[in-house]
This record gives C-alpha cells, structure tokens and sequence, in this order.
C-alpha cells in the first residue's frame, strides 16, 4: 500500500495562509487525529488542529475534504488552510510526521499519483507545469488550454482513427468471404491514412508558434563592439542589467533579460561585439555571440554614428545567417549624430534610438511587441508546446509514410506500421510505455504539486 503523502502546497511562508495538503489511503485517519470531527466532504470547515500524542492546540484551520476518486490525485485529499507563520506550518507538518505510514511528498508526486490513477494524461501534467510556470498573460491562456485536455483529447482522436484502420485491415483478413465487411477496405485505408498524415503534418507546422510561446521569443543584440548594446538592453529592460562603460569590449558574455510584450514572452540577449579580438577571453564571447545569433528568432544590429551597416561590417553576420533570420538595423546613440556620420535619414525600415533621451526607444518597444504578436500568435487551437510532442508525432508520420508508400509489401507488414504510428502517440499522452520518461517530466514540480 502506498503511503500517505503531506507537504506544503501553498507558497513560501510566512504568508496570510498556508496550504496543506494530504493524500492518500490514511487520509481520512490522519486528519481525525488532528481534529476531533472530520468535516463531510467538500465542505470547507474551520476545525481546532492538535497534535495526536500531546493534545497541544496548533493551529485554527478550515479543513476541506476530498474523496477519493473524485479528487485531484484520485485518492483521498485533505486540504489544511493553516495561518501561514512558519512556526505553525512547522508544527502541522511535524504532527503530521508522526503519523504511522505518512511521509512528506517527493516534488511532483502528488501530480504523479493523478496519472498514475487517471485523472491527468501526459499533456494535462505538463500543461499544469506550464501554468505554475506561465509568466505571461499568453503563456497563462495556452497552458490552460493543454491543461484542460484538448491536446490529449486531439491525440487520441488521431490513435482512434489508427486504430480504427488496423481493424479494418483485421477484418479484411478474418471475415473476406462474409458480405457485411466493407470491400476494397485496402482503399479506404490508405486514404484514411493520408488524411490522418495531412492533419499530423498541420499541426506540427502551426505548433512552432506554440513552442516558441512557452519558451519566448530570442532577440539577439549585435553588432560591433561600443555599438550601443548594453545601453539599448538596460532601456528596453527598464533597469540596469549589463555593465556601460566607453571601453570598447566590456561585454564579455551573454546577458538575458526576459520581457512581457502584451503577454507574449521575450528574451532579450546582450552580446559580446564582433570584431577581430586580440584576446581569448573576448574571442570565446564574440563565439558565443554568434552562436546565440544563429539561434535567434531576430538580431538587432546596432549601428553607431559612423559605425558600419550589417552588410558592410567586417566581422559580421554571414550572407546565410542573414537569409534565414530577420536582421533589423537599429542606429543607436542618435543624440550624438551629426551629418559628417553618416545617413542622416536611415534606410527605409531602420530604427534609431538614443538611450540617453529614450528617443525611439518605445517606438522599438512597439514594433517588437508587434513582431511578437504577428510570429507567435496561437489562436484557440491544441497546440504541440515540447521537444517530446514534436519527437514522437514525426514518429508516427514516419511510420504512417512507411506504410502508405510501400504498397508492395504484405498487409501484415503494412498493418504493423499503422501499429507504430498508434504506438507513438499513445506516448505523448501516456497511454503506453511511458515509464522511462516520467522522473523527467515530474522531476520539474515543486515540492507539494
């Protein structure tokens, strides 16, 4: 028999009230020691705790029971609304400790037992993780949307569907001669099967957008050293995050900085200049920087008064890198410009700015917000959001091709690929042979979740 598990779900204490929460077979006996009436279920009641070898009083707490399997976690819950000082959350939890066949919960596992007990699939844990997690009010909406289960429930359409052709396959086979089985089942197969690749391929493309929401946007700062990077960072950030000085090559390293742009996430990233560095300190950040830059999703290249466009600027960005990411020229410092520096009046699309007088820096502030919106905006629809989803539904495309393109091959063998297919996203919700993949999925909860 599995053991009673407790741990604090709440935030961090002290706080107003703190969250307690307990599941598990003894559920039901460990709170009647704590209070001398057990309240019905689902009904909040404020009870007297006291410990249940020394009777001393802990705490005044509303106390919510949850029966099991109409629970969170399927099992029997316990829900302790405690005063948040950490004294009391200390002595709840070490009266709870004393308790025959109980121990504190493991991160995640409270989560973990809802799956093991059915009532989350693999995709509703990890939209969970994802809005303990969300940090923009977009981030929030998609995790809600996987938490709820259309992802899961779109999963397993699609494993229906496979399902539905290998049986037909099945009857084929079992029942040729009987005149109720569908002829020319072979066509109608393959055509199912075709529709069903075309839909997996859709929606992987339309899910960039939503890993691309969950991890942020990256937005690469570049350009020569003293271009005016550090500075532009600290204003589109609002503080100071990276070090200003007029020496030439202060930026070193990446610096990461994580904005909100109307509820879509951003990662702003510092880099070191680009130039034929003398030392070997600088000449590893000029390589992180580029490394960084063939990442991004967009590069600034900032330019100063004088300072050499992206595409005449020797030690820059490639002709590749630049056909595949979107470059904006951003000419900085523009306080300090005067006609003997250059273009007076940019090039059509460039941005100017000056971090002194904060000119242009909320026109920047906007067009980004707008590029955020225009590149990652999801709609209402499931979305895959992680490496995982993306890994096993190529999967289960290979194994749909495989089968639909080899027409030369016995039924049998055809069959077993629609077999993978099914297989495959049977692991993204959980269906099926998960095992070696939950430590890691659990493993990023927080203690009491």
């Amino acid at each position: 028999m599995a053991d009673t598990i407790y741990a604090l779900s709440s935030g961090a204490v002290p706080s107003g009230v703190a969250v307690i929460r307990i599941s598990g077979s003894r559920t039901w006996d460990v709170v009647s020691g704590l209070c001398v009436r057990v309240p019905a279920p689902r009904t909040a009641s404020v009870r007297a705790l006291h410990h249940p070898q020394t009777g001393d009083m802990l705490d005044e707490a509303l106390v919510i029971m949850f029966q099991g399997p109409s629970s969170f976690t399927g099992e029997d819950v316990a829900e302790l609304h405690c005063h948040g000082g950490r004294a009391v959350v200390q002595s709840v939890l070490d009266a709870l400790a004393s308790f025959s066949g109980t121990r504190p919960a493991d991160p995640g596992e409270f989560t973990r037992r809802a799956f093991d007990h059915g009532r989350l699939d693999l995709t509703e844990v990890e939209g969970l993780s994802d809005l303990i997690w969300a940090e923009t009010e977009q981030q929030r909406r998609q995790a809600l949307r996987q938490m709820g289960g259309t992802l899961g429930t779109l999963y397993d359409g699609w494993r229906d569907r496979l399902i539905h052709m290998r049986a037909m396959i099945e009857a084929d086979f079992d029942f040729a001669d009987e005149e109720d089985v569908p002829g020319s089942v072979a066509d109608q197969v393959w055509e199912q099967a075709d529709g069903l690749l075309a839909d997996i391929n859709a929606h992987l493309e339309s899910s960039k957008n939503g890993e691309r929401l969950r991890s942020g946007l990256q937005v690469v700062l570049m350009g020569a050293p003293n271009a005016g990077k550090s500075s532009l960072l600290n204003a589109l950030a609002g503080r100071d995050v990276a070090i200003v000085t007029e020496e030439a090559g202060t930026t070193r390293d990446v610096i990461e900085v994580h904005l909100d742009l109307a509820g879509y996430p951003l990662t702003l990233v510092d880099t070191a200049g680009l130039r034929e560095a003398a030392g070997i300190i600088e000449q590893e950040g000029i390589r992180r920087a580029r490394a960084r830059g063939e990442a991004a999703d967009l590069i600034l290249w900032l330019v100063e008064p004088g300072g050499a466009d992206v595409d005449a600027a020797s030690g820059g960005l490639n002709a590749e890198l630049r056909a595949s990411i979107p470059v904006w020229t951003v000419r900085t410092k523009q306080d300090l410009s005067t006609d003997a520096d250059g273009p007076d009046n940019p090039l059509a699309g460039d941005l100017t700015c000056s971090t002194v007088d904060q000119d242009g820096v909320s026109s920047l502030i906007a067009r980004l917000t707008r590029f955020a919106e225009e590149t990652i905006s999801v709609g209402e629809a499931p979305l895959a959001t992680r490496a995982r989803h993306r890994h096993f539904l190529t999967e289960a495309m290979n194994a749909l091709k495989a089968a639909a393109d080899q027409s030369h091959l016995p039924m049998e063998l055809r069959a077993e690929d629609l077999r993978r297919a099914a297989d495959a996203l049977g692991r993204i919700t959980g269906r099926i042979d998960v095992e070696d993949l939950l430590d890691v999925i659990f493993r990023d909860f927080c203690i009491g979740k």
